[in-house]
């Protein structure tokens, strides 16, 4: 992965504005999977909420909190669906190093450290991502990158 793709997370603009339900996304690569995570965000702030605000209110008067939710359950919907509706692996990066590389593969610090959580229930997985979003949308997280792992693992390589 390239230094932008490390350095990519999910970041929702200022809390409380008219933007506050949209995800920053830069010029780089990440752009694609930062704007489908976006449809889910929407859809679920929308239409999965109980709340007395219209439409549009629902995305506008959104707090740091709900953005947090709405992240977590937008990933956890991806993940289940990417896992056939029967199972979802979520990645998420250790202090240390769980696997060394072999030869012919060149360490990226990266791969190295994931660890995987399996899930077979839909709500032990959205409530493992909403614990955890903050492994997504901090700085430094890399949480682009492991969202794309955790798709992959949920999906399997062998779909």
């Amino acid at each position: 992965f390239s230094c932008e793709w490390a350095a990519a997370h999910f970041r929702f603009r200022r809390p409380h504005s008219d933007l506050a339900y949209a995800l920053e996304a830069g010029k780089v690569g990440t752009r694609a999977v930062l704007m489908a995570v976006q449809a889910h965000i929407i859809t679920y702030l929308l239409f999965s909420r109980d709340t007395e605000y219209t439409h549009l209110e629902r995305l506008c008067r959104i707090g740091q909190q709900e953005q947090g939710q709405a992240l977590a359950m937008a990933l956890a919907e991806t993940l289940w669906a990417a896992g056939g509706g029967s199972r979802a692996i979520v990645c998420l990066i250790t202090t240390a190093v769980t696997v060394m590389p072999r030869g012919g593969y060149r360490a990226d610090t990266i791969a190295e450290r994931i660890r995987l959580f399996e899930f077979t229930e839909k709500r032990a997985a959205q409530e493992f991502i909403s614990d955890h979003v903050n492994c997504f949308k901090c700085e430094g997280s890399h949480g682009v990158i492991l969202f794309l792992y955790s798709l992959l693992f949920s999906r399997t390589l062998e779909r």
